[in-house]
């Protein structure tokens, strides 16, 4: 009795002289028991930080992250004004103060729809017209149909041909205010010449296109045939 009970109690107090591990009188079926939890425990801690990788570096979802401001509505009163002046099919493409002069204007064009015959790239118009507010009336200020105008005649540069397309491009400095580019193209092919570029002057106070470096004004010419600037 007295041997049974001093073997139990020396097993007791080798349990609790420290971890079961590092003993090494310890038996099969206590290390196993030991196994299980560990490998559990660092499974389940591998898993932890794995889901909280992930977690941190996910990215957004693409619809979340592509997601822009809507364009705002084009008000009723331009609407109107531009189907006056090119029609009900006529397609607003921006308005505000685009000349940077404190007025409100707006670019309409007439847009040729893409179809297999019509694949050029960029967008293709036959007709544009920039109008401006005064004292609550529109009027144009800048017409492109077979050729350049504005109120004082023909743009420098226009072609003396008439032209049934053009290659419209435009873009909104803050500082330069609606920036123009208009390429003439001939029939359902790309004539590969240079854009002509149109822009408020602030000097004349109206739209004069530019030379061939974007940087001068050039003046009008009251009648087509005056027009001496020829795209080559």
């Amino acid at each position: 009795m007295d041997k049974t009970s001093q073997s139990g109690c020396s097993r007791a107090n080798e349990a609790v002289i420290g971890p079961s591990f590092l003993n090494e009188g310890l038996g099969v079926g206590a290390a196993h028991r030991w196994r299980i939890p560990l490998k559990f425990s660092l499974g389940f801690l591998a898993l932890s930080i794995f889901l909280g990788g992930c977690g941190a570096d996910a990215p957004k979802p693409a619809t979340q992250a592509e997601t822009k401001p809507a364009a705002p509505p084009v008000p009723e009163e331009i609407q109107l004004a531009a189907a006056s002046l090119l029609g009900s099919e006529s397609q607003v493409l921006a308005f505000g103060d685009l000349a940077k002069n404190g007025k409100q204007e707006f670019l309409v064009a007439n847009v040729v729809p893409k179809t297999p015959k019509n694949n050029l790239p960029g967008t293709i118009v036959t007709r544009v017209v920039v109008a401006e507010n005064n004292d609550g009336k529109w009027e144009e200020v800048l017409r492109c149909d077979e050729h350049l105008k504005n109120q004082k005649g023909y743009l420098g540069l226009t072609p003396l041909a008439p032209i049934a397309g053009w290659r419209l491009q435009y873009e909104q400095s803050e500082i330069k205010g609606l920036e123009l580019y208009f390429t003439p193209l001939k029939g359902a092919t790309d004539s590969h010449v240079l854009p002509i570029g149109v822009r408020w002057n602030s000097q004349t106070k109206r739209y004069q296109s530019l030379d061939r470096t974007y940087e001068h004004f050039l003046f009008e010419s009251p009648s087509i045939q005056d027009a001496r600037s020829v795209l080559r």
